[in-house]
């Protein structure tokens, strides 16, 4: 039996794992426990008030929801922003976790802020998809998340998935923080998921970013960002060969 802890990304909630949970189940027979966490302001944590809470806040936070779930050496897997909480959890909870998956996370650079990674990435391809939406101030907000997160998704598809979005909000010191350190993260089995469709995060960042959160393996899957919805059955058998490293 594996324990799994799950962490989304910047504007969605826990409730972005369902499908890869139920593919969980499936392949496990039943037995794989998972857990899918919620950062403060968002999936069953919405409508809370966020702005004086400090980054240590979301850690402990979440830090006590994981140990009120009384899973032993979960494997903690996070995906896109939420790689900017991973590492701060590890060094919260040394050694709690069996390994850490990182699925198309991000790994800002000391301090950097989000925006900062963003401005690096679309100067580094300015004729790339991500830089298109980002320079189009006529673009909607809906219309730059279909380039960014559902390019690999039907239309139909898309649009079902876009009705859920921009209902789960990150606290704002998520966006304006710039501590980040990564050294510590050598003692840890780290993995990560390279989508190679990613047009937010394209390849090129992910590989530098797993080189930053000291990834001892690299798994590829043909998917765009949203691997977990797209593709579950795919992310949940390497999940699943994960927990038995």
């Amino acid at each position: 039996m594996a324990d799994f802890v799950f962490l989304h990304g910047g504007g969605q909630g826990g409730w972005i794992w369902d499908e890869t949970i139920a593919a969980l189940a499936q392949q496990s027979g039943g037995t794989a426990r998972c857990l899918s966490l919620d950062i403060p302001g968002c999936g069953t944590k919405r409508g809370r008030d966020t702005a004086q809470m400090t980054f240590d806040d979301i850690v402990n936070e979440l830090a006590g929801d994981i140990v009120a779930a009384g899973f032993d050496k979960p494997l903690l897997v996070c995906h896109s922003q939420a790689g900017q909480v991973l590492p701060k959890l590890e060094l919260a909870m040394p050694g709690a976790f069996a390994r850490h998956v990182y699925v198309s996370c991000i790994a800002h650079e000391n301090g950097h802020t989000i925006a900062d990674m963003m401005a690096a990435q679309t100067a580094q391809d300015p004729e790339g998809p991500l830089a298109a939406v980002f320079n189009n101030p006529d673009l909607s907000a809906r219309e730059r998340f279909r380039v960014m997160f559902v390019n690999d998704m039907a239309r139909e598809d898309q649009d079902t998935f876009l009705d859920k979005l921009e209902k789960d909000e990150w606290p704002p010191i998520a966006y304006s923080e710039t501590r980040w350190s990564y050294d510590h993260l050598g003692a840890a089995k780290c993995t990560y998921v390279l989508c190679l469709r990613d047009q937010v995060l394209t390849p090129h960042w992910q590989r530098i970013f797993a080189e930053r959160f000291r990834c001892d393996e690299i798994v590829h899957i043909d998917a765009a960002h949203q691997v977990q919805n797209t593709r579950p059955h795919a992310l949940a058998e390497v999940l699943l060969a994960q927990s038995r490293i």
